[in-house]
């Protein structure tokens, strides 16, 4: 998870940037589209969310979660299914 989506002075509590391992182009990240992601919390808690689109052109992907996601989810590994 590189960081949540955000503007100048806003920021999307549940949608965040999703970056992936060997996804390095907008093509490649286009393949991953509708995809479920989910992040586990420290305590084992799951937030599940879904790949909307591709963030920029270096493969970076947006990801809606079902609920807002906590400040520590940056920085963090998320899986894909």
């Amino acid at each position: 998870v590189t960081s949540f989506r955000r503007g100048v002075r806003t920021q999307q509590k549940h949608q965040m940037i999703v970056r992936i391992k060997g996804v390095e182009s907008k093509d490649k990240a286009q393949s991953l589209m509708n995809k479920e992601v989910i992040w586990k919390s420290p305590a084992g808690k799951e937030i599940k969310g879904k790949v909307t689109q591709s963030h920029g052109n270096k493969g970076a992907l947006r990801v809606i979660f079902e609920k807002g996601m906590p400040g520590q989810a940056v920085g963090s590994k998320v899986d894909i299914n």
